[in-house]
């Protein structure tokens, strides 16, 4: 079988792998205060340019979005996000589960647009019962989308000088943050978010890393965050795992270098694609494709390939995503061009 289901389906790059094997036996303190965190930490400082962030590493992407979020909001507030936002469509309502309501707002290709979270806030603040809503309290977009599609600088300043004007947070979801950086028409590097948001984080665990992801705050943490993360099951006893990962991925720009092929890889898939007549469901620059198959087309590719449902486009269509790695090979799309 040849797997294009998702960028998690490898464990981790051998360098990461490698570092873990040759710190395994060090005898070194707890959730998070041995020197290779500490390393991390300041190593995404400097990518970022702000030598004053606050880093903390947490477990996983949705444990992540959960805690920041909730430590960021009030109790009668909620987070604006896209209606096809990650914490909108696919994390079980974890957001939710902390006692906040996601607070939906159509989107267009993955992306809010500045323009309806201002038209929404307006709403909001011009409804004379608002007193009795759920409060926005921030706004969460995620770099790259669920639909692999890139905010441009323009689009990023625009949000964050709305969420400015409402005094709103601005959280950026970085889970595939790799992919993004590396793509060519990439135009948000990690100094502009430093500069445009709030809080962000860096995705580990789609890039490179057997788990992980780095939460930057840009200015300061909310009081006692680490309390908070391990409160709700996002801290390692064990934080050397998260620490060495991050060290080695930020060692000498191995995360930007092994986005690279991911990009690489996708961009090659999609010539073959479109060089055999697939539609697109969508145009996207990065490592996830979405392509329309008329549902028989799809059931006879299920028999060789793993990739995933997405949503069903009619009667006899179904939209489909196929989404390259860090770990991808080239020869295995190649493989798949014969298979098509």
């Amino acid at each position: 079988m040849l797997y294009f289901e998702n960028d998690y389906c490898e464990g981790a790059h051998p360098a990461v792998l490698n570092r873990l094997m040759e710190t395994n036996m060090e005898k070194l303190p707890g959730y998070g205060t041995d020197p290779y965190t500490e390393s991390a930490k300041e190593k995404i400082r400097r990518a970022c340019g702000c030598p004053e962030a606050d880093v903390f590493l947490l477990t996983g992407g949705t444990q992540t979005n959960a805690v920041v979020i909730a430590s960021m909001l009030k109790r009668y507030e909620g987070v604006v996000a896209a209606a096809t936002g990650h914490v909108s469509v696919h994390e079980a309502g974890a957001i939710e589960f902390t006692g906040h309501k996601v607070l939906e707002v159509p989107g267009k290709e993955g992306k809010m647009e500045a323009e309806t979270l201002r038209s929404y806030l307006e709403a909001f603040y011009g409804d004379g019962n608002h007193e009795h809503m759920v409060f926005p309290g921030m706004a969460y977009i995620s770099q790259l989308t669920e639909y692999g599609t890139l905010y441009t600088k323009a689009e990023m300043e625009a949000i964050s000088k709305v969420c400015s004007e409402y005094e709103l947070p601005l959280y950026v979801d970085g889970a595939r943050m790799g992919y993004g950086l590396a793509c060519r028409e990439n135009e948000v590097t990690l100094a502009d978010l430093a500069r445009l948001t709030t809080v962000f984080y860096i995705g580990g665990t789609k890039v490179g890393a057997l788990c992980g992801e780095a939460v930057v705050f840009p200015k300061k943490a909310p009081k006692h965050f680490m309390t908070m993360v391990k409160q709700q099951g996002a801290l390692l006893a064990k934080g050397r795992v998260l620490g060495v990962q991050f060290d080695t991925l930020f060692t000498d720009e191995l995360y930007l270098k092994i986005s690279r092929n991911a990009i690489e890889t996708a961009d090659r898939l999609r010539e073959i694609l479109r060089s055999k007549g697939y539609p697109f469901f969508l145009e996207t620059p990065t490592n996830q494709i979405f392509v329309i198959l008329e549902n028989e087309q799809k059931k006879k590719l299920e028999q060789s390939v793993v990739f995933s449902f997405w949503e069903k486009y009619d009667e006899t269509h179904t939209v489909v995503r196929f989404a390259t790695s860090w770990g991808t090979r080239m020869e295995d799309v190649e493989h798949l061009a014969d298979v098509l």
